[in-house]
């Protein structure tokens, strides 16, 4: 099943984006096996190259290695893990109060609707 893309951002920034969320939320742990290029590149419906390019940026980040004989996996860095994902908490947080801001919403009102969200 291929992944959804926004078609005016960059795919392959996408991906880093969708693979990073899914370390940082867990789905790949620390010192987890990461699937090939190609598996990867399939299960998104992208070209393995733009596959590539996107967890080449990973590896340049540090939230994933490549060991020669055995593939790419997740960092074991959890303080690396932790770290990113406190920013991207952090970054959905200032995204959401920009929105609240714009639309005249004080601060605790923000709050309240997101204690109300989690309600739900």
């Amino acid at each position: 099943m291929s992944w959804n893309f926004d078609e005016t951002r960059p795919i392959f920034q996408q991906i880093v984006e969708r693979i990073t969320m899914d370390i940082v939320s867990g789905k790949y742990k620390a010192g987890d096996k990461l699937p090939s290029v190609r598996e990867f590149a399939i299960e998104a419906g992208v070209n393995p190259n733009t596959m590539q390019k996107a967890l080449s940026s990973l590896e340049d980040s540090g939230l994933i290695i490549t060991h020669r004989n055995s593939g790419r996996m997740v960092t074991e860095d959890t303080k690396l893990i932790t770290k990113l994902r406190k920013n991207s908490a952090q970054e959905a947080a200032k995204s959401y109060l920009e929105f609240t801001k714009a639309a005249g919403l004080t601060l605790n009102e923000a709050i309240e609707i997101l204690k109300e969200a989690d309600n739900k």
